[in-house]
């Protein structure tokens, strides 16, 4: 992993491959080795540079007054790409990230050269239902923290339909899901850095996004898995409607982690549409 210092803070990444520029945004409680099986077949043909943004399961706190809203963190990509001067970049967003891509197209979009969105939070949904206890459990006091700790403790709990049990259709092992939750649990200073990214949810980021997403006239992917609860065939629709160059790809047998489901075909996908910006 290497390492850049923001403004706001601290940033682990890896960089590998050489080619045209993917940059990786996964989402929340989640960090970037969601994306190594997809980032390892491009990285064949492509430089991927894959950070763990800090959404809650990175390990460098950022700094106590950084700005960390869904706004926020996008400033913070668009100031990444500038801090490593990254051009023409496709942007490829899953989840929460996907919202923050989203933002990223409509406010910082000058370095990309295209979008590419998997399974993500957009329009109303933000956060889904099953999820939309999140910003009202970051709102009290000391109940983030132990609730991750109390899934540190008790492995189970991961595998619940409110944890990550329904975003993949592989079973996921303990010990990538407890990379996921431990940051968090151990540490206040990363604990807080998820607490004000969920504080920040809420509908009227994304639906504010997508009325400005018509301003991005470069090509778009929507990458969708079929077989996803949260984030469904129609939404994926209706946002292709808000971006001018936007196609739709369905992926099967996936849900939200469509990247862990089908690594391959996300690969393969990506690659193809790439290959035509």
């Amino acid at each position: 992993m290497q390492r850049i210092d923001l403004p706001q803070g601290p940033i682990e990444y890896s960089d590998t491959g050489d080619g045209p520029v993917l940059l990786f945004v996964h989402g929340l409680l989640v960090d970037g080795s969601l994306w190594h099986g997809v980032a390892a077949d491009l990285s064949r043909r492509h430089r991927c540079i894959v950070p763990n943004w800090p959404m809650g399961s990175h390990r460098l706190p950022m700094n106590a007054d950084a700005d960390q809203s869904p706004a926020g963190i996008a400033r913070l990509v668009a100031e990444f790409m500038s801090a490593l001067d990254l051009r023409d970049v496709t942007l490829v967003g899953n989840d929460t990230g996907g919202a923050v891509s989203q933002i990223v197209a409509a406010d910082h979009g000058e370095r990309l050269s295209a979008l590419v969105l998997t399974n993500c939070d957009a329009l109303e949904i933000f956060p889904p239902k099953g999820f939309d206890h999140l910003p009202t459990v970051a709102r009290v006091p000391g109940a983030t923290r132990l609730l991750l700790t109390i899934m540190l403790m008790f492995p189970p709990l991961r595998r619940l339909p409110t944890a990550y049990g329904a975003l993949t259709r592989t079973r996921l092992p303990q010990d990538l899901l407890r990379r996921w939750v431990e940051p968090a649990a151990r540490d206040g200073r990363i604990c807080r850095d998820l607490v004000k990214v969920m504080r920040g949810i809420h509908p009227s980021v994304t639906m504010s996004a997508a009325e400005r997403l018509g301003g991005f006239h470069k090509p778009a992917l929507l990458l969708w898995s079929r077989d996803d609860p949260f984030f469904t065939l129609p939404l994926a629709e209706r946002l292709q409607q808000t971006l001018p160059m936007a196609q739709i790809r369905e992926v099967s047998d996936a849900k939200t982690f469509g990247a862990l489901d089908q690594p391959g075909i996300l690969a393969e996908e990506i690659a193809a549409f790439a290959a035509g910006v």
